[in-house]
């Protein structure tokens, strides 16, 4: 074994943990604006439009697909066609996305109606978001990419 080279030796002498927890600073700063700004919207929704006692919860439903869609045309977005700054992903798609969308009230809206006597409805309810929440996410994703080949002609 030979002792390395004094020119191969980093220049940076922090542990290499630490380098890497200051990195992810900014990373988790950015989430967190995005979330509070994601979730501060889909709140908005709900009392804008409250879910009636036992009756289908359309504000959350409807936060889930428009939010599944949004995510198809940004991924599109930053990665087909801009080359994006490295805390847009973070911010725009866990963060603002992330905190708008919300998959964990849509499990305790279906608990609330289970528990309600609405049990049809929940079930409809846990069907219709998935499917619906996919479908958002590949229709916008496959019309951003049309979109764009037919811009390019």
């Amino acid at each position: 074994m030979t002792a390395p080279e004094t020119e191969s030796l980093p220049l940076d002498t922090r542990p290499p943990r630490r380098r890497a927890w200051r990195a992810q600073v900014p990373v988790v700063a950015v989430v967190a604006v995005g979330g509070a700004i994601g979730a501060t919207a889909r709140y908005a929704a709900s009392v804008w439009w409250p879910a009636q006692t036992g009756g289908f919860p359309w504000a959350t439903f409807w936060v889930n697909v428009i939010g599944c869609a949004v995510i198809g045309v940004f991924m599109v977005i930053i990665t087909d066609v801009w080359v994006a700054h490295r805390l847009v992903r973070p911010f725009v798609g866990t963060g603002v996305l992330g905190g708008f969308t919300t998959f964990s009230t849509y499990a305790v809206d279906i608990q609330r109606l289970v528990d309600a006597g609405h049990p049809r409805t929940a079930l409809a309810y846990l069907a219709a978001t998935v499917s619906a929440a996919l479908a958002a996410v590949w229709l916008g994703a496959t019309a951003t990419r049309r979109f764009l080949t037919w811009r390019q002609r």
